[in-house]
């Protein structure tokens, strides 16, 4: 028996559902964009692929085929040579001390900072976060001088407290420019909810603004110590003794006016990149959602 369909029932047919898209065939302009990423990424690990290759090489070696040759020999003394010379370990000690707390200070006195200009409403706050803002673009080396001279006369030159306190400054004069814009658009109900449940202006900071802000100030963190970790004019002039210099400064000291050894130049550049590429392979799951958590909101 035939079934004969009216129009109102032609008209409520669920039409057939079109068979979903496969993300993995979306065209020539995908594997385009893939090919260009890929080529970028190869293109900048080249020179650390130079830096592994000449890191193992004796200087007979490099002064014969030059860096682009292929090592005769697995040659480590460039490596002992570093380790010894520049006593890496104390160097390393003094990086870690003086990122580690530059990143710490500088999260708590821009979130500070940023939570009185974009939550507390300062009077003027435009010209204050155009103020860091400006500050932040600064070039060191018209800092320097004036940085030298305070330290002097203050009694904290050649100090590892001279150089946490002046990248704390550098460093929160971005971190309050970014976390004031994003405060200034944090949503005034759930401050006004949490005045009305009496809360004051240190619990609406901890309790409320402080957990939405999470995954941002963990951003701040990583960049800050990563940022301070490769810093070398300022930690050039402030500190002058080895138990003080990082190892940036150190690495510097290898090289002479006449004379430079590459292989061992190498050698302390790739012993000095193990630590922070470490840092970043161990926090870079709490970048990516600081970042994805930023693009949420």
């Amino acid at each position: 028996m035939a079934v004969t369909l009216t129009p109102a029932d032609r008209a409520v047919t669920p039409r057939p559902p079109r068979p979903a898209r496969d993300r993995h065939h979306r065209g020539a302009s995908r594997w385009i964009v893939l090919t260009l990423v890929t080529l970028g990424a190869l293109a900048m690990l080249v020179p650390f692929a130079f830096m592994l290759l000449n890191a193992f090489k004796s200087p007979g070696d490099y002064s014969t085929g030059g860096p682009l040759s292929w090592p005769s020999e697995f040659y480590t003394k460039g490596l002992r040579t570093y380790w010894t010379e520049v006593d890496f370990p104390v160097k390393l000690w003094n990086s870690a001390l003086i990122a580690g707390s530059v990143a710490v200070l500088g999260v708590v006195v821009s979130l500070l900072n940023a939570y009185a200009l974009g939550i507390g409403r300062v009077r003027g706050r435009l010209w204050i976060v155009g103020l860091f803002l400006l500050a932040n673009m600064l070039p060191q080396e018209s800092l320097i001088y004036p940085l030298y001279y305070v330290a002097k006369e203050i009694g904290l030159y050649n100090t590892r407290l001279s150089v946490i306190i002046i990248f704390t400054v550098i460093q929160s004069a971005f971190g309050t420019y970014l976390l004031a814009s994003v405060m200034s658009t944090f949503p005034r109900s759930l401050l006004e909810a949490a005045a009305l449940d009496g809360a004051g202006r240190w619990t609406v900071l901890w309790r409320v603004v402080f957990p939405n802000l999470r995954p941002t100030l963990a951003v701040l963190l990583i960049f800050f110590f990563i940022w301070t970790w490769n810093e070398f004019l300022i930690p050039l002039v402030m500190l002058i003794d080895n138990s003080t210099q990082t190892i940036p400064v150190a690495l510097a000291s290898l090289q002479g006016d006449r004379l430079m050894d590459a292989p061992t130049t190498n050698a302390g550049s790739l012993i000095s990149l193990v630590p922070a590429v470490l840092f970043f392979l161990i926090f870079q799951r709490t970048l990516a959602r600081g970042i994805t958590a930023g693009a949420e909101k």
